[in-house]
Formats: structure tokens, C-alpha cells, sequence
């Protein structure tokens, strides 16, 4: 739990706060925090910051609608930075884009490791969470968020239909197609309920011990 008394502030009276995405992991930005914007945003579960180049505290989403709920605050081991986990409703960026950090200066796109034979599952979630936020025309993600859990859940349902079938006919060409529709709808689902593909892993994990101790 986060004690203000046990924040160290700069001597401008300032502390940097991380704002990472509760479900994707994805950061989304890096701001600034007083002892005033801190208390208001444990008081109204929102990310309020102080801006530093207009000197005075800014709610984010305030003027945009893109406003932060915040499902978790901690803070760092010096006790002199802030993580702060949010469920953003839209782009965290001022340019409208999901995410402030887009530019690599070094690695593979979102970071991901080749060696990682399941890197694509978390890249994935970041690019529904970041559909989710910025919704571009003619996306497919975009189309199906409009229409809401209904329409998502009925394609959950056809494309498991069709990983049966698929298993069925035992063709194994059909069934790597209709598999990975089933994986990339499912990530949707769960991006529309906010409930990280972390928790489902570990889910797997707990089972896994369990069964190991047994």
C-alpha cells in the first residue's frame, strides 16, 4: 500500500510515475507526479499528474475522455519512483497512438526474443490492447470491439466449432488455421473482460504444481 509520507520527492518536490497497462504489461507512458496530483489520484482512482511545463496538475483524459482508471499503485525499492497499473480507456499518447514509447533504439520490435517460442501470444495481446485503445478504421480488431461482447463471444464459439471439425477431418493444415483464429479471438475476449493472459498462465502454472505434488 502506498504511504506518501514514504515517497521520496526531487527537490522540486517531484516523482517520476511509470504507467503501465494492467492486462497487456504494456508502458504506456512516463509523467510526473506532486504530493497533491498522488493524493488525488489514490482519492479518485484516475492518474492525475503535475506538468512540469505548465506547472500546475493535469487529471489525464480530462479534456480527451482518455481517462486511466488505476487497478494498482506501487512503489520502487529507493521508494522514489512510482509503478502505477491502469486500465486505460483510449491512447495514453497525445498523438492518439496506444503506447509513448514506439520508437526502438535497440532490439526486435515490442522487444520480443526470437528465441521465444511463445513471444507471439504476449505480442499479440499488446496489439489488441493497442486496437482497443486507438481503434483504427477498418481494423478487424476495431470492428469487433464495436460490437461488443455478444459478437466476440459468438466468434469464440465458431472458430472452437471449426478446431473440432478441423480435428475431426484430422486435417492438420485446416486445424493450424482454425487453432490459431480460436487463440487470436480468445486474446479479444479476454482484452474486452481485462483479464491478463498472465492470469490464465498462471492458472496452468498452479495445476502444474499441484499435479507435481500429488
Amino acid at each position: 500500500m502506498i504511504e506518501i509520507n514514504q515517497i521520496k520527492f526531487d527537490e522540486n518536490g517531484l516523482v517520476p510515475a511509470i504507467v503501465q497497462d494492467a492486462v497487456s504489461k504494456e508502458v504506456l507512458t512516463l509523467a510526473y507526479m506532486n504530493e497533491d496530483s498522488l493524493k488525488k489520484s489514490l482519492e479518485t482512482k484516475e492518474t492525475w499528474f503535475y506538468s512540469r511545463s505548465r506547472q500546475e496538475l493535469w487529471h489525464k483524459g480530462a479534456t480527451s475522455g482518455n481517462t486511466q482508471t488505476i487497478a494498482a499503485m506501487a512503489y520502487d525499492c529507493d521508494a522514489d519512483a512510482i509503478l502505477v497499473q491502469v486500465e486505460p480507456q483510449g491512447p495514453a499518447c497525445h498523438t492518439g497512438a496506444y503506447s509513448c514509447f514506439n520508437e526502438m533504439i535497440l532490439g526486435s520490435e515490442k522487444g520480443v526474443k526470437k528465441h521465444d517460442r511463445f513471444a507471439i501470444l504476449g505480442q499479440l495481446e499488446q496489439v489488441i490492447a493497442q486496437r482497443e485503445a486507438e481503434m483504427p478504421e477498418g481494423a478487424y480488431t476495431t470492428y469487433l470491439f464495436e460490437k461488443g461482447v455478444d459478437k466476440i463471444l459468438k466468434k469464440v464459439g465458431e472458430e472452437a466449432s471449426e478446431v473440432i471439425i478441423a480435428a475431426k477431418n484430422r486435417n492438420h493444415e485446416e486445424l493450424k488455421w482454425e487453432a490459431a483464429d480460436l487463440l487470436y479471438h480468445l486474446l479479444v475476449l479476454l482484452r474486452e473482460q481485462r483479464l491478463p493472459l498472465d492470469d490464465v498462465l498462471q492458472v496452468l502454472e498452479q495445476r502444474h504444481s499441484k499435479k507435481n505434488e500429488e
